[in-house]
């Protein structure tokens, strides 16, 4: 199957009104593990590569090619994205790769310092047909740290994607990165305001703090591309400890690492049903 353009995932989910997961991969395991559970359920996902994981690689290309050939392998439409790049020569190697979509992060910035940044970097890659991501209102836990008390501001948010020409706007609702339980509490008022206000479709990060009936009333309220990396990680995380600890003789990491690639895929393939909120039981 051809790789499947981001903007075309996304813009699918904002009619059918329901959310595509966007999951974060590590190593070439979470892509597999990613991929083999959206196939199980029968839905389209995206692949992230993050700043951090192109830091940890030493280079984007390698983890890089290898998500793109997955997704093009793959049963299912898949879409591979760059998440929270800082670095604009990280946005163009993703692009001249072959990344369906950037999110390009300029919120740690003063507000006039994040739009005159994000709108040079989206107006030279949507010129290549590259679907645009950026942030407002910056989302807490990137440190270490949950701060949700960052919240998005409607009105200057509407402003900021007419002034930026983004495609997609990740905002501030009360989500939190690398959070290790599931008890956020999203402002549902906020989204669904948000949603009114803004002619794109809207990005919740730090999805692996928020539980599954938080996850669908967010789809419902107006939500659409959904984030999640944590959660993946600590399923992956306790599959292997659980494999090592029962198989202490075992020294192949095919073996535990093949146990944690399919404890990502079970997530996944759960996680996307929750994002559908037309099935029985999914959020009220």
């Amino acid at each position: 199957m051809p790789l499947t353009p981001t903007g075309e995932l996304v813009a699918e989910a904002a009619r059918a009104g329901r959310g595509v997961g966007a999951f974060n991969v590590i190593q070439i395991e979470h892509a597999e593990g990613i991929v083999s559970g959206a196939q199980h359920a029968g839905r389209p996902v995206i692949l992230q590569i993050s700043e951090n994981t192109v830091a940890y690689h030493g280079a984007l290309a390698p983890i890089g090619a290898a998500c793109l050939a997955i997704a093009r392998a793959a049963a299912v439409p898949v879409a591979v994205h760059l998440d929270h790049a800082t670095r604009a020569d990280l946005v163009d190697e993703a692009v001249e790769l072959g990344f369906g979509s950037v999110m390009f992060d300029a919120s740690a910035l003063p507000y006039e310092a994040n739009v005159a940044a994000t709108a040079e970097v989206a107006a030279r890659v949507r010129r290549r047909g590259v679907f645009v991501e950026a942030e407002l209102g910056e989302v807490g836990g990137k440190d270490g740290v949950h701060a949700p008390g960052a919240r998005t501001e409607p009105e200057q948010a509407a402003g900021y994607v007419a002034a930026t020409g983004v495609d997609a706007l990740a905002v501030a609702v009360g989500s939190s990165h690398a959070m290790l339980t599931r008890d956020a509490v999203l402002d549902l008022d906020l989204i669904a305001e948000l949603r009114r206000a803004v002619p794109v479709p809207l990005v919740l990060h730090g999805s692996s703090g928020v539980p599954d009936d938080g996850l669908a009333l967010a789809v419902r309220h107006g939500m659409t591309k959904v984030n999640i990396a944590t959660h993946l990680n600590k399923a992956f995380t306790a599959a292997v400890r659980d494999r090592l600890a029962a198989r202490r003789e075992k020294v192949d990491p095919r073996d535990y690492l093949g146990a944690a690639r399919d404890a990502v895929a079970a997530q996944v393939a759960h996680l996307l049903g929750v994002l559908d909120p037309t099935r029985r039981g999914a959020g009220t």
